[in-house]
């Protein structure tokens, strides 16, 4: 097999590929194989036709035609490999000439991944927050702390801001019931506006056995639609929280004193700035390189995304969501490439244990095992995937070493000192 490429421009390519009529042998076979398998002869088993009954059955051409249907992945994913193409998206064939026994030749036109131009890491600076901690970040602390630790009692008055009430709701439209649209004892703080639009408004001034009915929009919905919701309170509830004292700090903490309290909280906040920083440089870095590096994307494939994105929505004809939905592909593919650039030049491999870890950690977030979490993600085929986010992470912060990182004040940001530190071992 011979094959050539030709670039059309930053992100399509057509490889013209020219295969020896010899070298379609293995595919020749597997199309009568195929084709035995498709159809009956007398005196023949299903399958055991011979070539030249099957020729005669059902013609050479046919024959052919599926040998080169066979052939002509193998044949393009090889020439993709020889010249280093990275495809993306469906490719275009044109086959150019076929002559039985002697040879075929075609072209593909395929969008393709761009070259990226990466910066001098070492030239840039990037600026992220200050780490310091505020008394009243760890007054926020000390109050949900305090909050944990309160009670809810009972009360003869109207609902007010800050109070739990026990409450029974039914949705109508039409003044039709809504399949679905009731729920009984539920458990409501006022204020938090956490379910309906207007329901906090609804129940502020009511008390024990009120009943109240309000306009909302409904999930499903238009904008313009409106829909009725009946509330009924059972009971309302008022959360009384420990005095602030050495007492509760005993009460809630290890620490004998709330000076002792206070004074852990502000380590610990700060631990979770300082990491906050990294992740604030990680995310400035990406943006920077996006906003200054010129990254062309393939518009053949971001409109064929959009299509499929909004044919599965049933939302063909939305001009203003296809807009949407355009510049978030583009975007993520933009940010895909500039990723994938960076993992290639800094030449990153992910190694078993760091997939590993990575596993244990996001299976955490969703409350699975980490074997579980693999399981799962290999049944979706999204293992790959799952590699490509480890790397990319990994090369980011093998970049981040190299760019220079200051606070808002000025002070330089030694990133390497946020990292985990392995333990001392001990002689």
């Amino acid at each position: 097999m011979k094959s050539t490429v030709e670039t059309l421009s930053p992100t399509r390519v057509r490889l013209t590929v020219d295969v020896a009529f010899e070298e379609m042998s293995g595919h020749l076979s597997e199309a009568y194989k195929k084709i035995a398998s498709q159809i009956n002869v007398p005196g023949f088993r299903k399958g055991k036709v011979p070539p030249a009954m099957i020729d005669q059955r059902v013609g050479r051409g046919t024959v052919l035609d599926e040998a080169i249907n066979l052939a002509l992945p193998d044949f393009y994913s090889q020439a993709a490999r020889e010249h280093d193409v990275l495809v993306l998206g469906r490719p275009e064939v044109d086959i150019k000439e076929f002559v039985d026994k002697e040879k075929l030749s075609f072209t593909v036109e395929v969008n393709v991944r761009p070259e990226v131009t990466l910066p001098d890491f070492s030239a840039i600076t990037i600026n992220v927050d200050d780490s310091d901690v505020t008394e009243a970040d760890i007054d926020e602390q000390v109050e949900a702390l305090r909050v944990r630790f309160g009670t809810l009692n009972t009360v003869e008055r109207a609902a007010a801001t800050g109070d739990f009430v026990t409450i029974d709701l039914v949705a109508r439209i039409n003044g039709e019931d809504v399949e679905g649209g009731a729920a009984t004892g539920m458990s409501y703080e006022v204020g938090t506006n956490r379910m309906i639009d207007g329901l906090d408004e609804a129940l502020i001034g009511l008390k024990a056995g009120d009943v109240k009915a309000f306009e909302t929009q409904l999930v499903g919905m238009e904008e313009d639609q409106k829909g009725d919701v009946e509330v009924t309170v059972e009971s309302v509830k008022e959360r009384e929280v420990p005095v602030l004292d050495d007492a509760f700090a005993a009460l809630a903490s290890e620490f004998d004193t709330l000076d002792e309290l206070r004074a852990d909280f502000r380590e610990r906040l700060g631990r979770v700035k300082k990491l906050e920083q990294g992740a604030q440089a990680r995310d400035r870095l990406v943006e920077k390189l996006l906003a200054d590096i010129e990254i062309p994307v393939p518009e053949e494939f971001i409109t064929a995304e959009v299509d499929d994105h909004l044919q599965g929505e049933g939302r063909m004809e939305d001009a203003a969501h296809r807009a949407e939905v355009e510049e978030q592909v583009r975007s993520s593919l933009k940010s895909d490439f500039l990723l994938d650039a960076v993992v290639k030049a800094e030449s990153v491999e992910v190694t078993e244990i760091e997939l590993t870890e990575y596993l244990v950690r996001t299976s955490s977030r969703y409350g699975m095992a980490p074997e579980q979490f693999a399981q799962e993600l290999s049944k979706a085929g999204q293992i790959s995937q799952l590699v490509a986010e480890v790397g990319r992470a990994k090369a980011l912060a093998g970049v981040l070493s190299r760019v220079t990182v200051k606070d808002a004040s000025g002070n330089a940001i030694d990133l390497e000192a946020l990292r985990p530190q392995p333990a001392a071992v001990e002689d």
